[in-house]
């Protein structure tokens, strides 16, 4: 008897990342699972254990990626404001087919789980708070380094900074016009660079 193909294990989550990304833990059956995995229901099952472990095995491995991705941004950048701004307008540059022209796979899960399932909706909810703490992080170092004030308070920007990103998001998913996206960027780019100039 043929013996199956070994898989590709990070291909495979990369894959399914996708799929759930794209159609919700929910709207994604089995069958989809198979199509995309192309891998029978035996051997996801004994790869992956449950739907719901795969899921939460993509929902760990985007938010991983979100967060290393934000990291090298602000890394790169000549300061820490800079590297925030920066990361707001990147939204406005995205290619036409890339994947975060929809809503935050968080977020939408968080939409999708927070009634039926609440595992996975425990795991978004812990994941976007992480990210919230990245960028309380890096508002707390531009603090430091002289860049803003002092006063202010890097928790309340976070979540201020949270809510633009993801408003952006939603402005994307909902298919805006491109003008549309790189005005509402620029404005929340602003509203950031004033924090610098309060200084003076």
């Amino acid at each position: 008897m043929k013996r199956a193909a070994p898989y590709n294990r990070d291909a495979a989550l990369d894959a399914a990342m996708s799929l759930f990304w794209g159609k919700g833990y929910h709207a994604t059956s089995l069958k989809d699972l198979e199509t995309t995995l192309n891998m029978k229901p035996g051997s996801i099952y004994a790869a992956f254990s449950s739907k719901e472990a795969l899921y939460l095995l993509t929902l760990e491995r985007y938010f991983e990626t979100a967060r290393q991705k934000f990291r090298e941004q602000i890394e790169e950048a000549e300061t820490p404001l800079t590297g925030l701004i920066e990361h707001i307008r990147s939204y406005a540059r995205l290619s036409p087919d890339h994947a975060a022209q929809q809503a935050c796979m968080l977020m939408k899960t968080m939409v999708d789980t927070r009634s039926t399932e609440p595992t996975i909706a425990d795991a978004s909810r812990a994941y976007m708070a992480e990210m919230r703490k990245e960028f309380a992080s890096v508002f707390a170092h531009a603090k430091a380094t002289g860049e803003i004030p002092s006063d202010l308070d890097e928790e309340r920007l976070a979540q201020r900074y949270q809510a633009n990103v993801t408003a952006l998001r939603f402005e994307l998913h909902m298919g805006a016009p491109q003008s549309q996206i790189t005005t509402l960027s620029e404005d929340i780019a602003h509203e950031l660079e004033t924090l610098r100039k309060k200084q003076t």
